[in-house]
């Protein structure tokens, strides 16, 4: 395998001029321990068996400087004596780039639906091979194999000893089983993750390679690893296993922290971190699902939803709280941030995989609704439901609501300390600038819509102050 990762490293360097093209495996934006090991053992088989000319490579779906953050993918490389420096990441190769010169072909694992930001690398796609929700459309040039086991590690394992056994040896089969038996949970039936397919598998590796460590002590070496977030900042602790889900013009953030919500509420100046770190990657919600094991070494979960945005915020928080496939038996919990609503999860099997489709509904019924309520005629149906006074200003609410811009821009001035009088409120013209403070996630605008804007308001003027005829 390590030999296998070098040469991808050495076609890549050479791979935009001379070869005929890459054929590139990648894991979904989270780069999960599934995801890696799919996407490396995938990539390993098809580079056994596959007769195609572009060169099989598997990709992690995040930047380098990432990695760190993914501790239990770390610690199953190095037992399986194998190094991060042998790894290809997502800002190492450009695949739109490959894509536009017809180098690219493109194999999904651990996830069957590009995102908004790869869409136009969907001709790419030839393979798809997940265990989520199926949300892409069919096509006759990409085969698709979806099944909602345990582990997308399952399902490559099941490909590799269908079509060439002879790929297996102990490197390759302790990846795969480590991971099953991770998102199995220790295939324990009680956490409502495993499937007989799994356990197929993880006993068909277990009786073949005799050698694998022992399930047990695995699967809680892989654990204490996941859960180890020492020292890692509050942005850190977020991107350590994020999700993104977007649609309608918003982008949220959806991640796993191993703590509890008590202690992650905890955080010094947190309400201010969760602001940033929105601001500082573009999200319009960060919702994060807490993940602990009480005192009788049960799992359980905890949810938080932060917004900036009384509107967003309430707005997602009901979806979840009103979601029945799964019903998420959410019980509301004190939040000392104003801007963060905080629930026990009383359904502790519903995981994040399940939760997803919950969220991209509620983006897809926001933006319908959005466009309704445009005119601001129609805005009364957002008070009522979540109540005409919804505390301070937004920059989202003072765009969606009439009427509040001045309100946000003065209250701006008081927590300055600043005379209102001394500034002088952002034009609507300014607020479209690239960098302007108040452009959150609005559509840019180019320099001549700007120019052709301000002749517009130049000639208007000019003719208001132009005397009546006769005077």
């Amino acid at each position: 395998m390590e030999c296998f990762l070098r040469s991808c490293q050495f076609v890549l360097k050479g791979a935009p001029k001379s070869s005929p093209g890459l054929h590139v495996v990648l894991g979904n934006e989270a780069c999960d321990l599934d995801s890696m090991v799919s996407s490396l053992t995938f990539a390993y088989f098809l580079s056994k068996v596959s007769g195609s000319e572009k060169t099989p490579i598997p990709v992690l779906n995040i930047p380098r400087a990432e990695f760190p953050l993914r501790t239990d993918s770390g610690f199953l490389l190095r037992e399986c004596g194998l190094t991060q420096d042998a790894l290809v990441f997502r800002d190492e190769v450009d695949l739109h780039h490959l894509h536009r010169a017809g180098k690219l072909a493109l194999t999904l694992v651990d996830h069957n639906a590009l995102p908004s930001t790869d869409c136009d690398l969907e001709g790419a796609v030839v393979e798809v091979i997940d265990h989520h929700q199926l949300e892409r459309m069919p096509s006759p040039s990409c085969l698709v194999t979806v099944e909602t086991v345990g582990s997308c590690a399952t399902l490559v394992t099941e490909r590799i000893m269908q079509k060439a056994p002879e790929v297996l040896d102990q490197q390759v089969a302790q990846l795969l089983y480590g991971t099953i038996i991770t998102d199995c949970v220790n295939m324990a039936p009680e956490a409502g993750k495993v499937t007989p397919k799994d356990s197929k598998y993880a006993v068909l590796l277990e009786s073949r390679f005799p050698d694998l460590p022992p399930r047990g002590a695995l699967f809680q070496s892989l654990q204490n690893a996941k859960f180890d977030i020492s020292g890692l900042s509050t942005e850190q602790m977020l991107m350590k296993d994020l999700k993104v889900a977007s649609g309608e013009g918003l982008k949220l953030a959806v991640c796993i922290i191993y703590m509890t919500l008590e202690a992650f509420l905890q955080r010094r100046a947190l309400q201010r971190e969760l602001c940033e770190f929105c601001d500082r990657h573009g999200y319009s919600l960060v919702i994060t699902m807490m993940v602990s094991i009480n005192e009788k070494k049960e799992l359980f979960r905890q949810l938080a939803v932060y917004s900036s945005s009384t509107i967003y915020r309430e707005e997602m928080s009901r979806a979840l709280e009103k979601a029945h496939s799964p019903c998420l038996n959410l019980s509301p919990m004190c939040s000392p941030c104003a801007e963060v609503k905080a629930y026990l999860q009383g359904n502790a099997l519903a995981s994040r995989k399940e939760m997803m489709p919950v969220i991209r509904d509620c983006l897809k019924d926001w933006g319908r609704r959005s466009v309704h309520c445009s005119n601001p005629e129609d805005l009364g149906e957002l008070e009522e439901q979540f109540g005409s006074s919804c505390g301070p200003v937004t920059d989202d609410e003072s765009r969606a609501r009439p009427g509040t811009a001045s309100r946000r821009y003065r209250l701006f001035a008081e927590e300055s300390g600043m005379e209102e009088d001394s500034l002088v409120p952002p034009t609507p013209m300014n607020s479209l600038v690239e960098g302007c403070p108040l452009d959150r996630g609005l559509p840019r605008v180019s320099a001549e819509a700007v120019l052709e804007r301000f002749r517009e308001v130049t000639d208007e003027a000019r003719t208001e102050d132009r005397p009546p005829r006769g005077q």
